[in-house]
Parts: C-alpha cells; sequence; structure tokens
C-alpha cells in the first residue's frame, strides 16, 4: 500500500485537514499519477458535508484532477513516465454491462466507482480517495491526455464542469443556428456559453441579477435576459431549441420551459434533488410535445473528446488559483458564490 498525504473531511460538520492515508498497490494496468492541480467542484461541498446523505468519512474530496505520469503498469499501452493526464469523475466500473460497452462508463449497470466517496469495484472494496491529495493510482481506461494545447491549470475543471456540460449539448445534437439558453453563470454555465457557441449556436444565458449582465457578455453570450424581469421572459416566449439548466438548487422551471419551442429540449445538469418545488406543470410538456431531461458526465471516451475539443477551441475555464489550507475558506466563497468561476488547487502547496 501506498501512503498519501491528502486533505480530508472527518465528518459532516468538521473542515477539511491533512490527512493521511493508503493508496491500493498499483496493478499491470494501472497509472500512478502525481497530482499537480485539483478542481474544486460544488458537489464536492454537498459531499464533504453530507448534503446528498449518501457521504463516507474520512473522505478526501477531489475530481478534477491534472498530473503527471510517475509510474505505469507493465500492461499500460497509451501512458508513460512524464506525460500530462487527468482524471475525472469515476475511476472504475464493470466494463462488461451495455452501458459500459457503449462507452458510458458512467450510467454503469453495476455502478461506477467514483472518484472519491464510493469504493473500488475491483480492489477488496477500498474507499475511493479523490484529488485533493499528492498522489493517486488509477487504471489506465480511467485515465485521459492531456492535450499540449491545455493550459494544464485551468483545464482541471474541463473534467467535470466542462464534460457535465459539453456532453448533454453534443448528445442531444445542439448545431449551428440553433438557439441555446444557458440557465446559471456559475462553474457549469460559463463553461456550457463556450461549448454551445464553439457548436455554432446563438447562446443566451438567463441570469437573476441585472449586474451579471455585462459579465455574461463578456463570456460569450450573444444574448442575455434577466429572468427576474418579467417582461423579458416574456419577449422570450417559445423561442429556443434548448435550454442547459446548471443551477444546483431547487427553482422554478416552469418560465423556462415556456421559453422553450415545439419539440424544444431542456436538460438538467445541476439539481440533484427533488423537483418538487414549485411543481413543474405538466401541460408546459405536454401542449407543445417539450422534453425536460437530465445528463451526468460523460464516458472516458467523450470526456478524451471535450479535452481535445477544448484545446482546438481554444477553451478553458476562467480560475482563481488557491493553496491547499484555503480549502475550507473556498467552500464558504463558493456557496456565496464568490468565485469567477472556478477555484484550482495548486498541490504544490500541499
Amino acid at each position: 500500500m501506498l501512503k498519501v498525504l491528502g486533505y480530508a473531511a472527518e465528518s459532516a460538520t468538521s473542515p477539511l485537514k491533512p490527512f493521511t492515508f493508503e493508496r491500493r498497490d498499483a496493478r499491470p494496468d494501472d497509472v500512478t499519477i502525481e497530482i499537480l492541480y485539483s478542481g474544486v467542484c460544488h458537489s464536492d461541498i454537498h459531499q464533504a458535508r453530507n448534503e446528498w446523505n449518501n457521504s463516507v468519512f474520512p473522505m478526501v474530496p477531489g475530481h478534477e484532477i491534472i498530473g503527471r505520469v510517475s509510474a505505469v503498469g507493465s500492461d499500460v499501452q497509451k501512458y508513460q513516465v512524464g506525460d500530462m493526464v487527468g482524471v475525472g469523475c469515476m475511476v472504475e466500473s464493470c466494463r462488461h454491462c451495455a452501458s459500459c460497452k457503449a462507452d458510458l462508463e458512467q450510467y454503469c449497470a453495476n455502478g461506477m466507482a467514483p472518484t472519491y466517496n464510493g469504493f473500488h469495484v475491483h480492489s477488496d472494496n477500498l474507499p475511493t480517495y479523490g484529488g485533493y491529495s499528492k498522489t493517486i493510482v488509477v487504471t489506465e481506461h480511467f485515465v485521459v491526455k492531456i492535450p499540449d494545447a491545455l493550459d494544464i491549470k485551468s483545464a482541471a475543471p474541463i473534467l467535470c464542469a466542462g464534460i457535465t456540460t459539453y456532453s448533454p449539448l453534443k448528445h442531444y445534437g445542439v448545431k449551428a443556428g440553433d438557439k441555446v439558453g444557458i440557465i446559471g453563470m456559475g462553474g457549469l454555465g460559463h463553461m456550457g456559453v463556450k461549448y454551445a457557441r464553439a457548436l455554432g449556436a446563438e447562446v443566451t444565458i438567463f441570469t437573476r441579477s441585472a449586474s451579471k449582465v455585462a459579465e455574461a457578455k463578456k463570456q460569450g453570450a450573444d444574448h442575455v435576459i434577466v429572468s427576474t424581469d418579467p417582461a423579458q421572459m416574456e419577449a422570450a416566449y417559445e423561442s429556443f431549441d434548448f435550454m442547459l439548466d446548471t443551477v444546483p438548487t431547487k427553482h422554478d422551471y416552469n418560465p423556462y420551459l415556456a421559453c422553450l419551442k415545439v419539440d424544444g429540449t431542456h436538460i438538467i445538469v445541476g439539481q440533484v434533488e427533488p423537483l418538487d418545488e414549485p411543481a413543474i406543470h405538466s401541460f408546459h410538456l405536454i401542449g407543445k410535445r417539450r422534453k425536460l431531461v437530465g445528463s451526468m458526465i460523460g464516458g472516458m471516451k467523450e470526456t478524451q473528446e471535450v479535452l481535445d475539443f477544448s484545446a482546438e477551441h481554444g477553451i478553458t475555464c476562467d480560475v482563481e488559483m488557491i493553496r491547499m489550507d484555503q480549502i475550507n475558506e473556498a467552500y464558504e466563497r463558493m456557496i456565496k458564490g464568490d468565485v469567477k468561476y472556478r477555484f484550482v488547487i495548486d498541490m504544490a502547496s500541499l
């Protein structure tokens, strides 16, 4: 076993602090990675504070990992020592169910192993520990290559925020000329704007605050709608092909559904809790044959695709670098919306 230094939450109410733990021994198909940067996702907070009621403690969060290969097993074919690589939201799956065979490991019928707050599928059910640490050992299949053209610091969030927004835009067929609404302008939303624009869509950001209009335009939006202004929302009625909803908390879906055209699609990628407050009026779906759908990250093939697409189109995340010992402060700032748009930890500070 490999002893590793990290930062962990030992309970739902305790701050993160230094924590030494053991990684599993490397197997022939494993890649050992020295972690250089780790992005901070809002789901890190949800899980560290047990807000989804599924947390396993002690917990080392982090699933936006950029690092350098320090060792490879004898069966590894795609990577060699010194390569710059990434690890996203999962580290194992069964690899033989229909979803896995279709390169949709995130929907593994037997349960994929998340990068943290879970258990290894093939390693005696050992707990998984994430990227707030010095080193990680990962099966080759769940490692991705970081293109040379990408800035590695700002590429880290592509492994979650990037793939979470790119995957549904591609799957549901967003194309040149489509009108796409992006609901929310946080870590997910600002990446959604960039990918939708790169796919040729006409992009509108929906924000609750008029003070964010200039920033939304700066992010590349063609238009901005202040969703608290009834006149602006009424003017947008039945005019969008797609809505990409990145808001992580409960909110009213009805006004946005009303903005979709016939056969329009509202894609949920942010809210991970019941859609019951307020209730969704079914006539918004029935009356115009609209669709309300969800999407979760992406498979490994598509995660490599989004990295390559980002390099080709010059897309990275807007980030603020922090030290490891600033993580608890960063969590509080994220809750207040005080970050543009993603924190990334310099793991040399650990």
